[in-house]
């Protein structure tokens, strides 16, 4: 994939607005401030495709990519400690839902989480749904560079066993993964573009192939 071809399609603030819900794409999803913006911007080599606030939450709107005509990369509002009436909140709670809930072109799911955090409840939920509906999901744990290498492999491996305890109960990702990154280093950016390969351009060979 040239990840360095993307180029900004729409914002949107209600499901309405999609584009159309047609070829495959990949979503990025965190607490606010865990980095997605970055970590975006890393993947693509684009200094300032996906905005990265000061202020945590300020995001409100689901920001979609083009990478070609059929792929796509979309930024989901970031969830947690935003100051913002309860309104609003709300609101991307249902936009986000609907996102999740209905979009059958989403192929795989990157949840956004900061090495430095445990995986917070708002982060579990998002990975039981992506089990229950069976869309492939990919922890990318951002600024590494913050930690010690021990420390940040200590932490890659308690996301991993709680992975594995998950899968234990029976309801396995078909594709669930973990990976360390560093949007300033550039550290995991050719893993993270692997893992994108894999579950864009696969749907992409199912579509050729003949019926």
């Amino acid at each position: 994939m040239h990840y360095g071809q993307a180029a900004f399609m729409l914002s949107a603030v209600e499901a309405s607005h999609f584009p159309a819900d047609e070829g495959c794409e990949v979503a990025f999803v965190g607490r606010s401030n865990s980095g997605k913006s970055s970590a975006i911007n890393a993947l693509t080599s684009r200094r300032a495709l996906a905005r990265i606030s000061k202020t945590p939450g300020r995001t409100q709107q689901i920001n979609f990519f083009s990478l070609d005509e059929q792929l796509r990369l979309v930024d989901l509002p970031g969830y947690g400690f935003a100051k913002v009436p309860l309104r609003v909140k709300q609101h991307w709670q249902r936009l986000i839902e609907s996102y999740l809930q209905y979009r059958s072109s989403l192929q795989g799911l990157v949840v956004v989480v900061d090495v430095r955090r445990a995986l917070s409840d708002l982060d579990r939920q998002i990975l039981a749904w992506c089990r229950v509906s069976a869309i492939p999901a990919h922890v990318l744990l951002t600024k590494a560079d913050k930690l010690s290498r021990n420390a940040a492999c200590a932490a890659l491996h308690q996301v991993q066993a709680a992975m594995n305890d998950n899968a234990v109960s029976g309801d396995a990702l078909p594709v669930e993964s973990a990976q360390l990154f560093s949007a300033t280093k550039k550290h995991g950016v050719d893993e993270l573009r692997d893992r994108l390969d894999q579950w864009l351009g696969q749907k992409k060979k199912e579509k050729k192939s003949p019926s």
